[in-house]
């Protein structure tokens, strides 16, 4: 077996910690809500939450979206400025109204008919998201640990502006790695094996030399095994590993790779 040269990171749930970020906004919104209009903050974040994933599913555009793994819930908060394929130029048109729909629904499901306050809770909900540019305590203790050994890419799935958003939202993040790939920006997401081809070109690499890192069995853990490289699933929710999808690692988390890893 040969040595590790280069190691890819995930960056959403295995780098930031892109779940508490959406959950600490939509309780900000909805609490600000329910201070406005008799409804219960839960229950308007459980509709705003189906809602948006049905609308999503529903615009044009969707097809793309998901094939580069841009999420509904990053659709409520997204800009979607980047002109990389026409697919982005709809999201960005259709994100404003998507999102003011997203919460007017969501009240209205509530028995709260207001398209303002609908509209006051969208600009909202982006706002806090924003401010909530969160990592893992070890992101930074396990990077400065690994960085003067290997080489280090950022592998990530999404829209190239909301996902170099995100990087550029965590001061020094980005000067830890070698390359960044976005697969908005590459026409492919992961788990297609094109887009980690790529990124071993890209570190002039094999896939017998190189490792991945990521929290997503069907996107990081899939594609790299479809490739033939090694592969660390960081299992954040005590989930099982399909058979047929078995990380070459699994950890709890991400502190934990460097007991795998020696820097």
């Amino acid at each position: 077996m040969k040595p590790i040269k280069a190691i890819i990171f995930d960056l959403d749930n295995t780098l930031l910690w892109d779940e508490r970020s959406i959950q600490e906004a939509f309780e900000a919104t909805c609490e600000a809500a329910a201070a406005s209009v008799n409804v219960n903050p839960s229950e308007l974040e459980h509709a705003v939450r189906a809602l948006s994933e049905r609308l999503f599913e529903e615009m044009a555009c969707y097809d793309y979206a998901k094939m580069i793994e841009v999420t509904h819930l990053e659709a409520l908060w997204g800009r979607f400025d980047a002109k990389e394929h026409p697919a982005f130029l709809e999201l960005g048109q259709l994100a404003p109204e998507y999102q003011k729909s997203a919460w007017t629904q969501g009240l209205l499901q509530l028995g709260v008919n207001d398209p303002e306050l609908g509209a006051t809770l969208a600009l909202r909900f982006a706002k806090e998201r924003r401010e909530r540019p969160l990592v893992y305590e070890a992101t930074f203790e396990v990077l400065k640990a690994l960085r003067p050994k290997y080489q280090l890419l950022l592998l990530t799935n999404g829209a190239p502006d909301l996902q170099q958003e995100k990087v550029d939202s965590i001061p020094g993040l980005a000067d830890y790695f070698d390359h960044i790939l976005i697969s908005g920006t590459f026409g492919r997401g992961k788990p297609d094996p094109s887009i980690f081809e790529h990124a071993l070109k890209l570190l002039g690499v094999t896939a017998e030399e190189a490792l991945m890192v990521g929290d997503n069995l069907d996107t990081d853990i899939k594609g790299a095994l479809a490739i033939g490289m090694r592969n660390v699933w960081i299992n954040h929710h005590q989930r099982t590993a399909p058979p047929h999808n078995l990380p070459s690692h699994e950890i709890a988390a991400l502190v934990e790779l460097l007991d795998i890893v020696q820097p």
